[in-house]
């Protein structure tokens, strides 16, 4: 016999970004910039990736750690509105298992200095997966990874 158990969780981070919100969506939309900073760990070897970004599309980021664990993202895009809002559902697995199934939102907000995000996600950790706040942690460094990311790209000179 097997325990099942669900746990919530939810994560509000908020970042300001020195970058217009065309600009950061575009971040988010785009799959060549999507892949360059949707990473919590540099260290991981990328076995599949895409993206189709549209209500009603998919994303694909399978991963393995240092160890050869498979870590896999697969989400479902379920709201795009440009430069405003993106809400997507998505599942984790470690290996076969999977971890935890979440619901995520996005919002971009102009602001006097550039563009506030904020990142809502809404997870449940499935059948006594100890998170430990692991999520939280990965999804900080990628969201750190996504700042730097857009505002390098503002700052450049073309």
């Amino acid at each position: 016999m097997s325990s099942h158990s669900a746990v919530h969780s939810t994560i509000v981070i908020e970042r300001h970004l020195r970058a217009s919100p065309a600009r950061a969506f575009r971040a988010w939309a785009d799959p060549a910039s999507k892949q360059k900073w949707f990473a919590c760990h540099d260290d991981w070897v990328s076995l599949a990736y895409s993206l189709d970004f549209r209500p009603g599309g998919k994303e694909r980021n399978h991963v393995a750690d240092s160890e050869g664990l498979l870590h896999a993202y697969d989400a479902h895009y379920l709201d795009v509105i440009e430069n405003a809002r993106i809400i997507y559902a998505y599942e984790m697995k470690l290996g076969e298992k999977r971890i935890s199934a979440s619901l995520a939102t996005v919002t971009f907000e102009e602001g006097p200095a550039g563009t506030k995000m904020v990142f809502t996600e809404q997870v449940v950790f499935l059948d006594g997966y100890a998170d430990d706040g692991l999520r939280l942690q990965g999804t900080e460094i990628a969201l750190d990874h996504f700042q730097a990311f857009v505002e390098r790209e503002t700052s450049q000179v073309h």
